[in-house]
């Protein structure tokens, strides 16, 4: 699927869909409506037939909230999205909130009319955010209604297929291991747990456990679907007919039964008298409901395949350094082209970003992007979550740094990289913050840790060049990336925030300091890398951990400042670079080759 630059949504999407939504919640009796970004599946990038908050409001950001009452609506964004809001939807029509800082509660407990009713589709919203939004509905004295059918699904005359992809085996090979024996290792989790079974709501778990990979999230291969895990290892998985193929049924093997997904609700409801595990943060309310009214004990716990999945094993390692080798070879052809074709101020980030893409597809493997590519020039670059469009298109001019953020999914691994790139001279600001960056990530590739160190505990290292400049970045450091799955996977995770899942063998994770000046410039840099076991340290007590790093493509040398960066530092980013040219230089030839080289020469 190529990348596209035409500007989704817009306003003109409210002004027409949201008059036809007050008139369905009025003949449905409802006084208002909460429409969340999230689909039933809980997708990071929601399918369009899904995207029911880009319908009614024309944002079609990756995090979003709405509520429509009889006269007013609002909607709400995190401050990634200030900007994009703005310009997709229309402030006649929504009032623009923070999806945060109180959030759809507060403006329930504020605006929610007394007596009214409001609607909500249970297969959106987790147990717990129901919560919240049942006692803000509570305090303005209104009463929170679920609807059977979305009313929004109801008036949708032109709503895109429902996702329909073949769900295809996922070879042994890559994945390390059979679906039975995940299986009944998992199920032997369950048995200690005292649990009969587990629902599996998330597709990325559906994918993973039983070795399959479909085609219905955009950037993920995903399949679509849900299963029920048994503590003898065998399993429901529930699919649409058209996704199953006689193939796939002899790849699970007697052991899975798959059937339709109109089989849930009856499956759900034979699970009565068990005791059955649930994950209130990826299974929506409406599981909750129907195991409840089927008199099975919930056990809530996180999904069980969750680590599992985040631990990769020998097989899935290697597979990620194959797919980087492969990647690597990709991105410095294309860095290469950069610093020959692109340094006239003529190209575009169109130009640039359609480029990068052809390198990639030139290898032969690649099955997809693992997201939109960040193209960003100049006060671009300062956008975390800058996507160009045409409308948006700026030349990578003369005197600016151009920052690319792009990755690929191969089937024995997803990669995801960012480099910065001086097009003609930088300035000295530029390099002494570039410079800082790098520091932080060369202190995040180095370090060792022990056992049970967290991520939040380890996210300072890559900040503190910058805070000794009175510096700093406001997105995450570091997260979790699948097997030829999510390029965003938890439950790790390298942050501010605390998160109390420790760093374990075989987690993949982003190395991503970054620096935005805005309406400046944008610097980021960012390889994955994946968690091992520590060479011993003489003297050392306890057993340590450190991280291999899986990308390899150059780092653009014009923007170091040597004097900055200690003898260590110097040391890691020239064996850094002597790995690239070792792995990456034999894939070249010609002009690109000799770039390489140069590329990688000592500092």
């Amino acid at each position: 699927m190529f990348q596209t630059y035409d500007e989704p949504g817009g306003p003109a999407l409210g002004r027409k869909h949201l008059p036809k939504l007050r008139k369905a919640l009025k003949a449905a009796g409802l006084d208002g409506f909460i429409v969340p970004h999230e689909d039933e599946w809980q997708n990071e990038y929601v399918p369009p037939a899904y995207d029911r908050l880009a319908w009614v409001t024309g944002f079609t950001g990756s995090a979003g909230a709405a509520v429509v009452l009889a006269s007013d609506a609002a909607i709400f964004v995190d401050g990634r999205y200030t900007l994009q809001v703005r310009a997709q939807v229309d402030s006649e029509l929504f009032a623009y909130r923070d999806l945060i800082d109180g959030g759809v509660p507060a403006y329930l407990r504020e605006h929610a009319p007394k007596d009214g009713k409001i609607g909500y589709d249970p297969k959106l919203h987790s147990p717990d955010s129901l919560d919240r939004l049942r006692a803000a509905a509570d305090a303005a004295s209104a009463t929170l209604v679920a609807v059977e059918r979305n009313p929004i699904d109801v008036i949708w005359d032109d709503r895109p297929p429902i996702p329909s992809a073949r769900v295809e085996p996922h070879p042994e090979k890559f994945a390390g291991e059979s679906s039975a024996s995940k299986r009944r290792r998992l199920g032997e989790g369950l048995l200690r747990d005292k649990a009969d079974a587990a629902v599996i709501t998330s597709p990325a778990s559906l994918a993973w456990l039983f070795n399959v990979r479909g085609g219905d999230v955009a950037r993920t291969p995903l399949p679509l679907g849900e299963a029920i895990l048994n503590a003898d290892g065998s399993a429901d998985l529930f699919l649409a007919e058209e996704k199953v193929s006689s193939e796939l049924k002899q790849w699970l093997g007697n052991e899975v039964s798959v059937r339709p997904s109109a089989d849930l609700p009856a499956a759900l409801q034979a699970l009565a008298g068990k005791s059955v595990r649930l994950d209130p943060s990826s299974a929506s309310a409406w599981y909750f409901e129907q195991l409840k009214a089927a008199g099975a004990a919930i056990k809530r716990g996180t999904d069980p395949v969750v680590l599992p999945r985040a631990c990769k094993n020998d097989a899935e390692v290697e597979g990620s350094r194959q797919a980087h080798r492969r990647d690597g070879a990709a991105v410095s052809r294309y860095l290469h082209w950069v610093a020959i074709e692109a340094q006239s101020g003529k190209v575009d980030e169109i130009t640039a970003c359609a480029k990068l893409e052809e390198f990639r597809r030139a290898t032969g493997a690649l099955k997809d992007l693992s997201f939109d590519s960040i193209s960003g020039a100049g006060p671009n670059g300062a956008i975390v979550h800058y996507r160009v469009s045409k409308k948006t298109n700026r030349r990578l001019a003369r005197g600016s740094l151009f920052l690319i953020d792009s990755g690929g999914q191969y089937l024995d691994g997803t990669t995801d990289i960012t480099r910065t790139v001086a097009i003609g001279r930088p300035t000295k600001e530029m390099r002494e913050r570039f410079t800082r960056v790098l520091k932080g990530h060369i202190a995040l590739s180095r370090v060792r840790f022990p056992k049970g160190t967290t991520g939040h505990q380890l996210d300072a290292l890559a900040r503190m060049s910058l805070w000794e400049a009175g510096l700093d970045y406001d997105h995450g450091t570091g997260h979790g990336v699948g097997s030829y799955l999510g390029v965003h996977e938890g439950p790790h995770r390298i942050a501010k925030f605390v998160n109390t899942q420790p760093l374990e063998p075989g987690m993949i994770v982003s190395n991503e300091p970054g620096y935005y000046k805005t309406g400046g410039y944008g610097i980021r840099v960012e390889n994955l890398q994946v968690v091992t076991p520590a060479a011993d340290i003489d003297g050392g007590e306890r057993p340590m951990l450190g991280f291999e790093t899986l990308t390899l493509a150059p780092i653009d040398r014009a923007l170091v400042v040597k004097q900055l960066l200690t003898k260590e530092e110097r040391d890691w980013l020239n064996a850094y670079h002597a790995r690239v040219w070792v792995e990456i230089g034999p894939q070249l030839d010609g002009e690109a080759k000799a770039w390489l080289e140069e590329a990688t020469a000592v500092i």
